[in-house]
């Protein structure tokens, strides 16, 4: 394996001759790079193309992406993406995450109990309305307070005008915002999943890494008064796929990068944000592995949880190693340089603010004396449960909901209180068992960070062990039961007042510190997004607005080229292939994680070993983007985007292409896997028509 040191040299050679554009950039749908496209790859970005790609692509809320593929609302994602799905749906009997699920007919769909799906309806740029809420004489707390009013006031509008969901987006950290209208769909089933055996071959050992061999799919349908939704904009299933050296799009939701962040910012994120996450992610890991060897109950229990922390563990670990390489920050600190002598040169023109980076610079300083604070207390990183999560959104809403929508706080305001109820009120089962052992972890961890005797520990635990806290909290509650939520919910203030509900106790009881900590972390925030709007404005006066924005976990073009790339000497293809999967196999002596499923040894002689399984290309991809699909120019589907390799795992702070690639499955591997295999013949003629 090459050293982190190798390819983070090669991430700056890119990152340093950005004059030869490379196929950098995760793209707004409203300004496309129509350009670059014309006079790299002679492609016209039409229109018509984009619009039919804004409406064919789906934000899964649970944190991924996903596309329609037919006019019925057939929808395809990865399986790691419906894995929650697909452990809510399975039983004792039936473990639908292991063994796979398929419906041969529309009637044996299985519906999810709290999978939201989001469309793209349309963008509207709102920056002038928000940043001219802000005035100059303002403190940081006015500001904020100014701030999220109007965004309140601009979505509520929205979603009384529209019926759409409203969400205010924030760019450049501060320098734009961005009104999106989504059309929502809740009533989302089941259509099929292979098992989680071939949907991720390799397990751990091959993640991040190519070449793979995994069938990392789930096909889901969206319903609408209890009928398939029409959806007439979907994409067209490719039955030959790409080839090497096509141009290949991504549009997808991928959640954050940190390119435009500062220096100072990226400095702070490597030697607090990263360790401190690490370390949360580890021990969280550590008790879910042991947790699952208890037996076969508590391992399907374990197992999407499992899955999502170990991947974002090994995820972060290299964004970490990136950043230990001083070349990167050192090729940060000297992009800034020409913005910086800018400023000193007309920063006057600005309003004679202070340089916004040292702006940002202070509220990080500020920022850190109450930082642990705030991840352990107000994002809940000492309260590992989801009946603590459950508990908080109520005490909560009971404070909020009675106040005017602008001053509410963000999450309860009322153009997303629909999506809040729909996830408050899941019937989704609850294990106990899962929930004391997470709690008990995070209590612990928590005296861990801030030591056995400090107030707010000793508040939390209440004279008793973690073991023993976690315990009684989770026992005695009765938030399990929808109709106890729905009580307390409609109950407001009262209720809640009332109730004796140890999870509810225990929400109100650190509640005051939990705001506290969060009104400390708005109000930097909110310097840092002044500071950054003037950044911004300085950048686009340099450059134009042909820097795409950090990533926002909303709908965004790529593109890129399907090609291999060189690694130790060996050259690796551009696509791996079904033979290639039994090869590695048997290579392992189909050893977990490389075991093959049932299906799939006893069908091998059915199967077109020459297929295309896997396939790599350049687009700029990072996470957030799992499921979405890959399209061809002509908009036609010809993989789904899963993964990417560990050389693309500094992409959250440099863009390269030299080895850095994501990972996609192949279009014609689904549909030999679906015939040979699956005997999925009704799924194959909805993908083709044939």
């Amino acid at each position: 394996m090459p050293s982190v040191r190798s390819f983070v040299a090669v991430c700056l050679l890119g990152l340093l001759s950005i004059a030869v554009r490379a196929d950098e950039g995760m793209w707004l749908f409203n300004q496309p790079p129509r350009e670059l496209l014309k006079d790299r790859y002679g492609f016209d970005l039409t229109d018509a193309w984009l619009a039919k790609a804004q409406r064919a692509s789906i934000r899964f809320n649970n944190g991924a992406s996903g596309s329609f593929v037919s006019p019925d609302g057939l929808c395809v994602t990865n399986h790691h993406v419906g894995a929650d799905s697909l452990q809510k749906l399975s039983t004792k009997e039936k473990n639908f995450y292991q063994d796979g699920f398929y419906a041969k007919s529309r009637d044996q769909e299985l519906k999810c109990p709290d999978l939201e799906l989001n469309v793209l309806d349309s963008i509207e740029e709102v920056t002038k309305e928000i940043q001219g809420a802000v005035e100059a004489s303002m403190s940081a707390q006015e500001a904020d307070l100014a701030r999220r009013a109007i965004i309140a006031k601009l979505t509520k509008e929205s979603l009384a005008k529209t019926g759409l969901r409203s969400d205010v987006v924030t760019l450049y950290n501060g320098g734009q915002y961005h009104l999106y209208r989504y059309k929502k769909y809740t009533d989302v089933r089941l259509v099929m999943a292979p098992e989680h055996a071939i949907a991720f071959f390799g397990g751990d050992t091959d993640n991040f890494e190519y070449p793979r061999y995994d069938l990392d799919i789930c096909f889901f349908r969206v319903y609408e008064d209890g009928k398939p939704a029409k959806t007439p904009n979907y994409f067209a299933w490719s039955k030959t796929g790409p080839a090497e050296g096509d141009l290949v799009f991504v549009s997808g939701h991928p959640g954050t990068t940190n390119r435009l962040e500062t220096f100072e910012l990226l400095r702070h994120r490597r030697d607090f944000v990263l360790p401190y996450t690490l370390r949360l992610l580890r021990h969280r890991e550590a008790l879910l592995r042991q947790f699952a060897e208890k037996g076969p109950t508590q391992q399907r229990l374990a197992e999407e949880d499992l899955y999502s922390v170990a991947n974002s563990r090994k995820a972060l670990t290299g964004q970490y190693q990136g950043l230990l390489d001083p070349a990167i920050l050192k090729t940060k600190q000297s992009m800034e340089a020409p913005l910086r002598a800018t400023w000193e040169r007309t920063g006057k023109d600005l309003g004679g603010k202070t340089n916004p980076w040292d702006r940002i610079s202070a509220s990080l300083e500020n920022r850190a004396r109450y930082e642990t604070l705030y991840y352990l207390l107000e994002r809940g990183d000492a309260f590992d449960s989801r009946l603590f999560r459950i508990a908080r959104t109520l005490v909560r809403a009971a404070d909020e909901l009675p106040k005017d929508d602008g001053k509410r706080l963000p999450e309860f305001k009322s153009a997303g209180l629909e999506s809040l109820k729909f996830q408050l009120f899941s019937p989704a089962p609850l294990s106990r068992e899962l929930e004391r052992m997470k709690l008990a972890g995070s209590l612990s961890l928590v005296a861990e960070v801030l030591s056995a005797e400090e107030p707010r520990v000793l508040k939390a635990l209440a004279g008793a062990s973690p073991a023993k806290r976690a315990a009684a909290l989770v026992d005695g509650s009765k938030l399990n039961d929808v109709s106890e939520r729905r009580r307390l919910f409609d109950g407001g203030k009262k209720a809640i007042d009332e109730s004796t509900d140890p999870m509810i106790v225990l929400a109100r009881l650190v509640d005051a510190d939990a705001r506290a900590v969060r009104e400390k972390w708005d109000q930097d925030q909110e310097v840092s997004k002044q500071a950054f709007a003037d950044i911004t404005r300085l950048m686009f006066a340099q450059k134009g607005n042909d820097v795409p924005p950090d990533a926002t976990f909303t709908l965004r073009l790529a593109y890129g080229v399907v090609k291999g790339y060189e690694e130790d000497g060996r050259k690796l293809p551009f696509t791996t292939t079904l033979g290639g999967a039994f090869e590695r196999a048997e290579e392992l002596n189909n050893r977990e994680p490389f075991n093959m499923p049932k299906r799939w040894l006893d069908g091998r002689s059915k199967l077109d070993l020459k297929t295309p399984f896997n396939f790599v290309s350049t687009a700029d991809t990072i996470g957030g983007n799992s499921g979405s699909p890959v399209l061809n120019r002509q908009g036609e589907l010809v993989g789904i985007n899963f993964d990417r390799n560990r050389h693309g795992l500094v992409r959250n702070f440099v863009y390269t292409e030299e080895q850095a690639r994501h990972v996609s499955v192949h279009s014609r591997a689904v549909l030999e896997a679906l015939r040979s295999l699956y005997d999925a013949n009704e799924l194959i003629l909805e993908l083709t028509g044939k």
